[in-house]
Order: structure tokens, then sequence, then C-alpha cells
């Protein structure tokens, strides 16, 4: 219930046609509840921490595979490598 509260408090306050956005001014009354379980607190970190990395990993291989493919056509483009 508190999620919705904030998210309909957040939806009030936002404005734009194309990509809605909420001035600082507009988010100074609007309250912010967090945990207040250290516990709950760190699990919360710890988990969003493991995603950050995870999504590290990914763009790293990403990278390295679109490295591959420039690497691809440029053999292909060159004729140093031919399809059969």
């Amino acid at each position: 219930m508190k999620g919705e509260f904030f998210q309909s408090e957040l939806l009030k306050n936002a404005s734009g046609s194309t990509a809605q956005g909420i001035q600082r001014k507009k988010l100074d009354g609007v309250p912010i509840l967090f945990p207040i379980n250290i516990n709950q607190q760190t699990r919360i970190t710890t988990i969003l921490s493991d995603m950050e990395n995870e999504i590290i990993v990914l763009e790293t291989k990403l990278a390295k595979a679109q490295q591959i493919k420039q690497g691809m056509m440029q053999n292909l483009l060159t004729g140093r490598i031919r399809l059969i």
C-alpha cells in the first residue's frame, strides 16, 4: 500500500508529453520510505550490487562480441575471407 501511495504522489506531480519528469521543488514534499532494519538494507544493497556486477559482465561480453563482429565484417569486406 505504501508503494502505491508513493507512486500516485509521483504521478500527480509528473509533467511532460513525451517523457514525464518531476521538478525538484515538487519532490521536496513527497515522503520517501526506506527500510529501517539494517539487515534488510544490507540485503537490498547486496542484491543491487550483484545486479550491477552482472550488468558489467554482460556489457563486457557485448563489447567483445561487437568487436568480433566488426573484425569479421572487415575481413569479409576486404576479401580476406570469402563465403562459399
